[in-house]
């Protein structure tokens, strides 16, 4: 594939982000109320957006493909916004909500403004294989145009079914331990797989664009969005890894566990990332 560094699609592709960034700005302006509102419902809520807006704008682009990996993306923002949601009110939460509030109570105006304009961006990044589907389809769909966008759908498909899964797993077994690690259904293989599935989804919706980044843009914007995504779930998982280490690193059932169960991918003898480099935590 060649890229196209004159492409005079240009201006009009920074156009369209430019008008999903101004969406994502305003919906994500709800973490001025609580910080963690910026990369939660913030998060949910933005994707969502876009991934409703941007296919309407462009109705009469879609086919099968984009129909569905749009619908996937919708529906990851609602689960996970509903999801968000109710966990507010879950006295296992509860706790570290409270520790949140206090990290970030003396934040800045200038730092949460640049968080704002940040995590905005990278929603857009993250969306953008969607977007450039849209408004750049090839010319001739080849049949390794439509393997690849099999894949990703699989994968998104995937990614949501087991993010929802071992969401609705741990609320569950928190609801009736609150006081306990999780460690029963996909938590026996795999000790993150909420993040694991959030991996495959967003892996998938970059898979589906890959033969219509025929521009510098393109990749760059697509590449950044995917790799900061994966990078923030190593991080999520580093700090969970820390968390539970605090809460139940005194118990001998708990060290067996950690010790035999992979920490991000199943069946990968890898049980731990504390010790690897991530520049987003």
């Amino acid at each position: 594939m060649l890229l196209n560094w004159f492409d005079p699609q240009t201006g009009y592709v920074l156009s369209e982000m430019l008008l999903l960034m101004c969406l994502a700005l305003v919906i994500s302006s709800i973490g001025f109320y609580r910080v963690v509102y910026f990369i939660s419902i913030g998060y949910a809520l933005s994707i969502l957006a876009m991934a409703f807006v941007a296919p309407l704008k462009h109705f009469g682009d879609l086919t099968w493909a984009l129909a569905l990996q749009n619908s996937f993306l919708i529906i990851w923002g609602i689960r996970l916004g509903v999801y968000l949601v109710q966990r507010e009110y879950q006295a296992s939460y509860r706790n570290e909500l409270k520790n949140i509030h206090q990290r970030t109570a003396g934040m800045s105006w200038i730092t949460k403004a640049l968080i704002w304009v940040s995590v905005s961006l990278l929603y857009v990044l993250m969306f953008s294989p969607s977007l450039f589907g849209l408004i750049a389809l090839p010319e001739t769909a080849s049949p390794v145009y439509h393997i690849l966008q099999i894949a990703g759908l699989l994968l998104m498909g995937g990614g949501l079914v087991l993010e929802a899964i071992s969401d609705k797993q741990k609320s569950d077994f928190k609801a009736q331990f609150p006081e306990k690690y999780c460690n029963v259904g996909l938590y026996r293989w795999v000790r993150c797989p909420n993040y694991l599935g959030e991996i495959a989804f967003w892996v998938g919706n970059w898979v589906m664009g890959i033969m219509i980044y025929d521009t510098p843009l393109r990749w760059i914007a697509s590449s950044i969005g995917i790799v900061c995504i994966v990078l923030i779930m190593m991080g999520s998982t580093k700090r969970l890894e820390n968390t539970q280490d605090g809460r139940y690193g005194d118990h001998p059932e708990y060290q067996d566990y950690i010790r035999t169960v992979p920490v991000l991918f199943p069946f990968v003898p890898v049980y731990s990332l504390k010790k690897v480099r991530v520049f987003l935590e």
